[in-house]
């Protein structure tokens, strides 16, 4: 189960349940995918909705990986996503929200 309070998100990868999480390592390897000049811009880029599916796929292998996943962006890229690519762009608003917000007590 995801702890929204470190912030964690739940997300069903070809039928298995993953945890993500944006450690500052999985920032990095975000950064340097999506070339963010930084990382408030990154977040700018997803509170405007000028986002991409590349950016998408980036920011949910940054956090599988950040949750212990072995896998890379061309993994997400075929992987199931359950509740398909709605839910993958939900997910990773969600991540990159929880990430950089104090969650309400």
């Amino acid at each position: 189960m995801a702890n929204p309070y470190t912030g964690e998100v739940s997300l069903v990868l070809n039928g298995e349940r993953r945890i993500m999480k944006l450690t500052l390592g999985a920032i990095v390897e975000l950064e340097l995918a999506l070339q963010a000049d930084s990382l408030v811009a990154l977040v700018e880029r997803f509170e405007s909705g000028s986002y991409s599916a590349r950016d998408v796929i980036a920011l949910l292998a940054a956090g599988l990986s950040g949750g212990g996943w072995a896998g890379d962006a061309n993994d997400v890229a075929r992987a199931e996503i359950e509740g398909g690519p709605l839910e993958g762009a939900r997910a990773a608003a969600e991540l990159l929200a929880r990430s950089f917000a104090v969650p309400a007590p």
